[in-house]
This record gives C-alpha cells, structure tokens and sequence, in this order.
C-alpha cells in the first residue's frame, strides 16, 4: 500500500458560498440518495425548530384559546380580538415555515461544500453510515452507532475522518455520546497500544475513553512525553512498544496530536476528539490531515518490517523443517527466514488486546443484585 498522501488539499470549496439555486439543485439531485442521512447540522436545526416552534405554537394557540373562552363567557365575542389573534398565529406560523427553510437551505449548502471538497480532492463525502466496522475503543460499545459527516479516501491507502455518535442507557438515563475521530489502516499488525491524553481527561484525571484499562500495563516513556500521554500496551510487549514509539515518533504526537487520544490496534491507527470535529471549517480538516502526513506516515514507515516475535519464532521453525526437507542448490536459509518473519503478519494473542478493568463499585452492585435474585428465587426452597 502506498503511504499516506502529502499533497495539499483544496480548500476553495468552503470558501465560496453556493447560490440559493445551486443549493435547490443539489438538493433536487441528492435528496432521494440521502434519504435518512441528514447531516448533523440538519439535525440539531430540525430539533431546535421543532422545540421552538412547538412552544411558540402551543403559547399562541393557548393565548387564543383564552380569549374566546373570556369572549363567550361575558357573551359578546370580540370580533377584533380574534382578527388579530388568527393574524398574529399567521404570522407565527409563516415565520417558522420561513426559519425552517432558511435552516434547511444552510444545512444542505454544507453538504454541498462538503461534497465539492470531496470530489476536489480525491475523498467520499458521506453525511452518516451506520455501524461502521472498526475494532478501536469508541467503537465497541453502545447502540445506534453511526459515522457522520466522515470523509473517506476514494483510493490508495484507506483513510476515514469525520464525526461518529452512539447511546448508552435508556429512558431517563438514555445519553449520546459525540466523537470526532480518524482511521488509517496500516500495513502491519501491531499489538494494542492506546496513547491516551492528559489534555482531555476529567478533573480528577480519570481517561474520558469509553474503556478503562488496567494501570499494570502503562509504560513511562522518556523526556516529557508522559506529560501529555499515558501509554498503555500489553505486560511484556514494552520492546515492541518503543519499537514504535522512538523519540522523532513522540515528537511528532506531542506536536500535533496532543489533545486527542490516539489507539494502535490490529493494523489500524485510531485518532481521536472528545468533542466533533467541525467538518466545514478547513483548518480543523488540515489539522486531521496533517496528522495523517506526519504521525500517520511515521507509524507506516516506522513498522513496514515489524512482526512479534512470539509469532516469528513459530515461523521461522516451520521454515527451516521446509529448508531441511526440500534442501538444494538454490536454497537460502536467510531469505526463508525472512520471507517467514514477513508473513508473520499477526501478534500473538497476549498482545493483541490490553486488559480491561472494570469499575469496582459497578462490579460490587452487579454482584449484590445478582446475590439479591438468588436469593429471591431460592430463599424460599
């Protein structure tokens, strides 16, 4: 695969704003393809109209709703009173109709924007796909999981940016979760690391990732990059870790990754934003490319030959009773040895995946309801 691309992109499509007929055209032609695929903007507009519609709405019906009553109690209904009052509910209504044009007009003029940067530089605009099927932390957890507003390379090495959303609870304690994010397959298998911020963690330094991993698997790592990154990677993987991470590497996530979480799974690079990233603002969208040029592009060159070892030893013996059987003039040892560490393209199962820990009070009130059930259910026998 090639390496990530490091030609600028074009940004001149977010600087010039399309015609109102341009955007009904667009409109017109996507409108049937992206059905069910409004963009985030388009649907934090339809929510906030709908409430403020539906409040302004009930409020002037209610008001009028009085008047008539007040009207028919001392039996002479004010004709004028309910003039203006049907007057004033059509002028109501008439501004909302107006305000959700207005609303919907701007969020499909982004779209366009988004989709002319897209064609402009080789990229797939897509305003939301569901579940998309990747193995880092934000993915793995909650329902209605969904990339939004996400760009995606049309060829070449695989790249995918933008903003992904899922829920956790229901009911009352029903909350949705917003991500910017950014993957970049690599050529490698690597064994699990996650980089996770200090710029982003809660008040009590507690990692705002979805997932919590045991402390038994940091490692410090020199100079002042335990300052920015707690580094997390599997018990007797530490040589494979600083294998990556050399210090020309730490430079350049402490440059220009520092307040985002980065994650190094399977042979994926995961970056990613505790808030949504802004997808028409250009410098947010240069931000996330020049992380893909620098530390993308470092992590791809830095393991073009890395293979764990644990896999490599098992290799490289069913190599050398290949050589020992089919010895010749024409054999090399060597280049079996090294086609074998090659095709090691996997980690070994106690590196593929950090151990997990799980909240201790929320593991304790787990145990105490199920104590409670068996109880319950069998107390009485």
């Amino acid at each position: 695969m090639t390496d990530p691309a490091v030609t600028a992109w074009d940004y001149s499509a977010f600087r010039s704003e399309p015609t109102r007929d341009e955007v009904v055209r667009f409109r017109r032609r996507w409108r049937g393809r992206l059905r069910g695929r409004m963009t985030t903007n388009a649907v934090v507009a339809v929510v906030i109209l709908s409430v403020v519609g539906a409040f302004t709405l009930l409020t002037v019906f209610g008001a009028l709703l009085l008047l008539v009553v007040n009207s028919i109690r001392e039996g002479s209904p004010d004709a004028t009173a309910l003039v203006v009052a049907t007057l004033v509910v059509a002028v109501v209504v008439a501004a909302v109709i107006l305000i959700a044009r207005r609303l919907s007009i701007a969020a499909w003029g982004a779209m366009m924007k988004q989709t002319r940067f897209a064609q402009a530089n080789g990229l797939l605009f897509s305003a939301r796909d569901a579940n998309p099927v990747y193995p880092g932390a934000i993915f793995q957890t909650g329902s209605e999981r969904a990339a939004r507003d996400h760009f995606r390379a049309s060829s070449g090495r695989y790249l995918d940016f933008g903003n992904y959303r899922y829920t956790t609870g229901s009911g009352k304690n029903r909350s949705t979760h917003h991500w910017g994010f950014l993957a970049l397959q690599l050529d490698r298998a690597l064994p699990h690391l996650v980089l996770d911020s200090r710029a982003n963690n809660g008040l009590f330094g507690g990692t705002n990732l979805p997932l919590s991993f045991h402390r038994d698997q940091t490692l410090s790592l020199e100079g002042d990059f335990d300052r920015h990154f707690t580094l997390y990677c599997p018990r007797e993987y530490e040589a494979d870790a600083l294998y990556v991470l050399t210090p020309d590497m730490m430079a350049l996530l402490i440059d220009d990754a520092a307040t985002f979480d980065v994650e190094i799974i399977d042979s994926w690079m995961f970056v990613y934003s505790a808030a949504p990233f802004d997808m028409t603002d250009p410098s947010t969208i240069e931000r996330l490319r020049r992380i893909v040029v620098t530390v993308g592009a470092k992590t791809v060159s830095r393991t073009e030959r890395y293979a764990d070892e644990r896999v490599v030893e098992q290799a490289a013996a069913a190599s050398a009773m290949r050589f020992s059987a089919d010895r010749g003039p024409g054999a090399n040892p060597r280049g079996d040895a090294l086609t074998a560490r090659m095709r090691a393209n996997e980690v070994a199962p106690e590196g593929r995946r950090l151990r997990r820990r799980y909240p201790i009070l929320g593991v304790v009130f787990v145990a105490a309801m199920v104590g409670v059930y068996l109880v319950t259910v069998f107390g009485g026998r």
